[in-house]
């Protein structure tokens, strides 16, 4: 891993937390994430299960976790399973997590290889009565491909088809959201990154550079400071690539006039940062350019004051739905004939502003959060709106990260450009 050691106080904390709310004699199981085949002799850069990473801060392949904290046998209440490593492996792939140092990552006293999973199992598992096993429950996805946790759970009711079956997700969809002051710090640096990468490519940007060559600088700074990589796909898109919303070809000459819209942001100990900004090619803003973007602005700093505790999801969006229905009357992009005829399921606003305000952020971009629960203290959330016109082959959005606290929030990302007179200083 590039990223610097991260305390084993938070993945302690996070197993006790986890426990505390498994049913009276239960053992709950997890795995490492697969490892997928990119051609005929390679395999795609491994990424940790998020879950797996958040009970152990294990990020390696080939692991599995058991928790059975009623266990008979004090040996097996916390027990991680590592992939042993040859001199075979260490020649060909390089360094593994040798017992000790896991101890030291994850606060897990009790180790074994993997090789003896099986056996621990069978010895304790006729002793509890619930097994909770663990799947992707995130509601954006849905999987067509039987991933390990699929697997496992074929495989454990195959051998024990009489125990009670529970679900994981549910546990850790309450949990994950609600932030430990480790994972704040962590998300802060992947936002700090964030941040250079992003001052790094307006003083490169100019008319005539590459969209590739802009991704290139910034995945540049994000390796040069111990980033994993990109939190996800960037986009760099200039002119009209910018009102495709998930835009990643990353392969057009910005030109003299245009707008660059950028969606990135830098993965840091597996905390992801997720950042929209659209500046200008020349450095410029026109006015149609800055009165759109300055709406934007605005309508991304009154959603942030919504973004507190108690806050419902539906009702939130509704709301900034109002305040960006005022802002494209201004730029004349409706009229209150629009407004006043618009249908209430399909509002008159999602013309142009087509995506929903925020979501929650973690180890997951798109964290794993209760759609219907309110916000709470420690959530963090994006903030994005955006105006995107076709006609005009314009689009811009402006995202930061909003840390939910006892007193209001807090933005990571205040230190990031965002005025156009600033953005417009630095580039020139």
């Amino acid at each position: 891993m590039k990223y610097l050691p991260i305390c084993f106080d938070l993945f302690t904390n996070n197993r006790k937390n986890f426990v505390s709310r498994l049913k009276t004699n239960s053992i709950a199981i997890f795995s490492s994430s697969d490892e997928f085949p990119r051609s005929g002799d390679q395999a795609f850069t491994f990424k940790q299960n998020a879950d797996f990473f958040y009970l152990t801060g294990i990020d390696q392949e080939q692991c599995m976790l058991l928790l059975y904290p009623d266990c008979p046998n004090p040996l097996y209440k916390e027990v991680l399973f590592l992939r042993q490593t040859s001199e075979q492996i260490a020649v060909w792939e390089g360094h593994k997590y040798t017992i000790e140092e896991a101890q030291k990552a994850s606060g897990i006293t009790r180790i074994y290889w993997i090789s003896e999973f099986t056996n621990i199992l069978h010895s304790i598992v006729n002793y509890a009565e619930n097994i909770y096993l663990n799947t992707n429950e995130n509601d954006r996805y849905q999987h067509e491909v039987p991933y390990k946790d699929i697997r496992l759970i074929e495989q454990i009711r195959a051998k024990y088809p009489l125990h009670n079956y529970l679900r994981s997700a549910p546990i850790l969809r309450s949990l994950r959201p609600v932030k430990a002051d480790i994972e704040v710090e962590l998300t802060q640096k992947a936002c700090d990154i964030t941040n250079d990468a992003f001052v790094r490519v307006l003083k490169f940007i100019k008319p005539g550079v590459t969209e590739y060559e802009i991704e290139a600088e910034i995945i540049h700074e994000f390796i040069r400071q111990r980033a994993t990589g990109h939190a996800y796909n960037p986009i760099i898109a200039s002119g009209p690539n910018a009102i495709v919303l998930h835009y990643n070809d990353n392969n057009q000459v910005c030109k003299d006039g245009d707008m660059i819209l950028f969606d990135f942001g830098a993965e840091y100990a597996n905390y992801n940062a997720d950042m929209s900004r659209s500046v200008p090619v020349n450095g410029r803003f026109t006015k149609r350019q800055r009165d759109v973007y300055n709406a934007v602005l605005h309508v991304m700093r009154e959603a942030t004051k919504m973004i507190v505790a108690g806050a419902v999801w539906n009702e939130y969006h509704d709301e900034v739905g109002k305040v960006m229905t005022g802002e494209l009357l201004k730029l004349g992009l409706l009229d209150r004939h629009d407004v006043e005829k618009q249908n209430p399921a399909m509002p008159a606003y999602k013309k142009y502003f087509m995506h929903g305000t925020s979501h929650h952020l973690g180890l997951d971009v798109h964290d794993f959060a209760g759609r219907y629960d309110r916000f709470s203290v420690g959530n963090i959330l994006t903030c994005e709106p955006g105006i995107y016109i076709p006609a005009e082959g314009l689009g811009i959005r402006l995202e930061n990260n909003i840390l939910i606290t006892p007193n209001g929030n807090r933005d990571l990302m205040a230190a990031i450009p965002i005025e156009a007179d600033h953005i417009e200083e630095i580039m020139n």
